[in-house]
């Protein structure tokens, strides 16, 4: 019986890690000289936002560019608004979002190139979170 407890327990934990909560799309706005990463978030469940104002727990969102010799990303990433929110899995009010979002990251272009990074979130529902996950992406840039 208590093999059959362990599977169980090892089955849904595999289940949980391998669930994809949040869906990422990239596109590059020529005439904004932008690039603009969307997340579409499963309902029931929130990403946290890039600026989080207390260390209790949650990952905020990152994001890293890898060096480009054609192309330059210039000051931070840019998000909306966040949701201000009581969130039970910590404790406190978080900043997160819920639905999608979009952040930008201006660019400066000297050559069409590829530019490649990287998104390290944390997601969340009502009960409980999944371990942070880091997404890599690739975004044609024309100048």
């Amino acid at each position: 019986m208590k093999q059959i407890t362990f599977f169980l327990f090892l089955f849904a934990s595999v289940v949980a890690y391998g669930q994809n909560n949040v869906s990422w799309s990239y596109e590059y706005d020529q005439e904004a000289k932008e690039v603009k990463i969307h997340a579409d978030i499963e309902e029931g469940w929130h990403l946290y936002s890039q600026v989080l104002k207390n260390d209790i727990g949650p990952i905020p969102t990152t994001f890293e560019f890898e060096k480009n010799q054609h192309a330059t990303v210039v000051g931070k990433v840019q998000q909306p608004k966040a949701v201000e929110a009581y969130d039970a899995n910590f404790g406190a009010n978080l900043d997160y979002f819920e639905g999608a979002v979009t952040f930008t990251q201006k660019v400066k272009v000297k050559k069409d190139t590829v530019l490649s990074g990287s998104v390290y979130y944390m997601v969340c529902d009502d009960q409980s979170c999944l371990p942070p996950t880091e997404v890599k992406f690739e975004i044609t840039v024309k100048k």
